[in-house]
């Protein structure tokens, strides 16, 4: 069996990356197995480091987080070299003995067959791709939020920041446009605002839940009423994470709030709500809510330290 000794009892194999140069993981987890792809060559250097799941936080050595096609995969060409081998070995076996003497009985033996097939696989598409800030690792996931699988930083304040950056894209495009497509780009912008600090404060919470008084209670916040989420978050983290905004600035992210809710749910009109809400003229009440550029560009530069704020009070929160 000169072949299959030659083989040896290991077996180095690569795994190929998918077009874009992405290898998938696997999240070790049962209860888990969510699936990411890792770019090799960014992010963190060195050896032995451990593998995060975006979606769980599990932590493991990088050789845990192998995807079962990957396992699959392996297994066919170890099984291919094997087979392969022995097929070798055993064609050297091979004889044939021609029929002899009075009764004319012959013997032979023939090796026929293929070394086993070797199970192809794809990574699979995902839906969001990310750079991560801290340690520049470039990774894809399902959905929007997620751990670094390299450095385990939560990414939810960097898409907060990317999406607000969007935003200021889009008022620079307001400003090139006529008076009535202008003021629908400006009131998107200030939607997408509130939108993208909403998700962000929901995504902040829920990864910290567990420094929360009732953990589920924390995961639940919401921050499209800012007023609110301030109350919970103060009542469930014990922090403040406007307690170092300036009062008038804190007003200014009141009203720009309001101001998202009355474009949402009462066509921009001023009502009793919005004018008790931030001590407005009464004189607005029935008319249409304004809103301009620099409004929304302030709210921009504001929402960006109230959520650094936030995100530093529960990340450090013991």
């Amino acid at each position: 069996m000169k072949n299959l000794r030659n083989l040896g009892s290991q077996f180095s194999i690569s795994l190929p990356p998918d077009e874009e140069g992405f290898i998938g993981r696997e999240c070790p987890l049962a209860e888990c197995e969510g699936y990411f792809k890792v770019q090799p060559g960014t992010g963190l250097k060195g050896e032995g480091l451990p593998c995060h799941c975006p979606y769980c936080g599990q932590g493991a050595g990088s050789d845990k987080f192998f995807t079962k096609a990957q396992v699959e995969y392996a297994s066919s060409v170890v099984m291919r070299e094997v087979t392969g081998a022995l097929l070798k070995d055993l064609k050297t076996l091979e004889f044939n003995h021609r029929p002899r003497g009075a009764f004319g009985i012959g013997i032979s033996m023939k090796v026929t067959g293929q070394p086993t097939a070797i199970r192809r696989y794809r990574e699979s598409k995902l839906e969001t791709e990310v750079v991560c800030d801290q340690c520049t690792l470039r990774y894809t996931i399902f959905g929007v939020f997620g751990f670094c699988p390299d450095c385990a930083v939560h990414n939810s304040l960097q898409i907060l920041n990317k999406n607000l950056e969007l935003v200021q894209k889009l008022l620079a495009i307001a400003e090139t446009q006529e008076a009535q497509v202008a003021q629908h780009l400006i009131e998107n912008a200030l939607e997408d605002c509130v939108s993208a600090f909403d998700g962000f404060g929901r995504e902040t919470c829920r990864v910290f839940a567990e420094k929360a008084d009732i953990s589920k209670k924390a995961a639940e916040i919401r921050f499209q009423n800012i007023a609110a989420a301030r109350a919970r978050v103060k009542e469930q983290f014990s922090v403040d994470f406007a307690a170092t905004t300036a009062h008038e600035d804190w007003k200014h992210i009141m009203r720009a709030f309001q101001k998202r809710h009355l474009l949402a749910h009462k066509m921009g009109v001023v009502d009793d709500d919005y004018l008790s809400a931030t001590g407005d003229s009464p004189s607005l009440l029935g008319r249409k809510v304004l809103i301009a550029t620099a409004e929304v560009r302030e709210l921009v530069a504001r929402l960006q330290s109230l959520g650094a704020e936030l995100f530093r009070l529960l990340e450090t929160k013991q």
